[in-house]
């Protein structure tokens, strides 16, 4: 009896093993990879763009947060943090770190020398929100996260110029396989970082009373701070039940993303819900980019097929030229 009972366990330790392999280091097909690139590099060009408006104000020597309380908030959340530009003070080398920033986040984005492109992009990322310490908010840390996940992975294996240099010289037309077990590992972080951040989100939020009254949507909808479309007419009684439903299904589908969104059966659901709520805070909460991005993480969660067969038909030209040249 016992032999069959540690036969048993060494068999289910052996399951849980391969499964845990096969999970972390299956070769998978870059192209959900590399198209999550190419957004994650728009949004993260697009927000230094921002900063190009007024950079002194942002990072200059008399910047609105100085040196010093970039210093002293950054130390109080991690002793160990370090940015560049906490010793850069002249005009003249600032624009030139920001302007070498912006052309290694366009190559990034485009897919050029990305192996490099993306290590660097990450490291200017996280150069700016040392320095911005109390200036940030969820969009910066989304931003970095991406890019932290693409720069371990092949991202600019299609999709990129990279790509188009690399068979342009091989002289071969077509479409090559190329995949890797990093790219996988790319996603799979994502993913995992994904579940992490809506799991504690919704754990955040049942420790509130708006969102255990189910009061939360409505003053979200209500305050003028964040209000980019007005929808207060919502606060009437016939829609004070479905605002009510709307944030316990918040709560609800936030806990629970972790375990759903695995299921082939679930996960469309998750991912349209995730659509909805994301596009939804883009829209009436004026936090567009916060929104956008959060969508771009959910894409870890699309097939590569899916994704190549989705572009394929987008751009029906391009690909028709490869078959006649093949």
């Amino acid at each position: 009896m016992n032999n069959v009972a540690v036969n048993r366990c060494r068999t289910w330790l052996s399951e849980v093993l391969r499964g845990w392999d096969e999970f972390w280091f299956t070769a998978t097909r870059p192209h959900t990879f590399c198209l999550i690139r190419i957004l994650a590099g728009m949004m993260l060009l697009y927000t230094h763009l921002v900063w190009t408006i007024d950079l002194m104000a942002f990072i200059g020597p008399d910047a609105w947060l100085t040196i010093d309380l970039s210093r002293e908030i950054a130390s109080r959340q991690n002793p160990s943090a370090w940015t560049p530009l906490w010793h850069i003070q002249s005009p003249a080398l600032l624009w030139g770190f920001h302007i070498t920033g912006l052309l290694v986040i366009f190559m990034f984005t485009i897919g050029l020398f990305t192996r490099v492109t993306a290590v660097a992009s990450w490291m200017f990322a996280v150069a700016y929100c040392q320095r911005l310490q109390g200036a940030l908010f969820g969009l910066d840390q989304v931003n970095t996260m991406l890019t932290l996940y693409l720069m371990l992975g092949p991202c600019g294996a299609v999709y990129s110029v990279d790509h188009w240099l690399r068979r342009s010289k091989s002289g071969i037309n077509a479409e090559d396989d190329s995949s890797s077990v990093w790219t996988n590992v790319g996603i799979r972080l994502i993913q995992v970082h994904m579940c992490v951040i809506y799991f504690f989100g919704g754990i955040s939020k049942m420790t509130g009373g708006d969102w255990r009254n189910g009061n939360a949507i409505w003053f979200a909808i209500a305050n003028q701070e964040y209000q980019s479309l007005d929808i207060t007419w919502l606060g009437s009684p016939q829609w004070a039940f479905l605002l009510a439903v709307l944030t316990h299904v918040t709560v609800f589908w936030e806990i629970s993303y972790s375990a759903l969104i695995w299921h082939r059966l679930t996960r469309p659901v998750m991912l349209a819900i995730a659509l909805l709520i994301h596009g939804g805070i883009a829209l009436f909460m004026g936090m567009i980019t916060f929104g956008v991005a959060m969508i771009f993480g959910n894409l870890a969660f699309i097939k590569p097929a899916t994704v190549e067969a989705v572009i394929g038909k987008l751009t029906p030209n391009s690909r028709s030229d490869e078959a006649d040249n093949v």
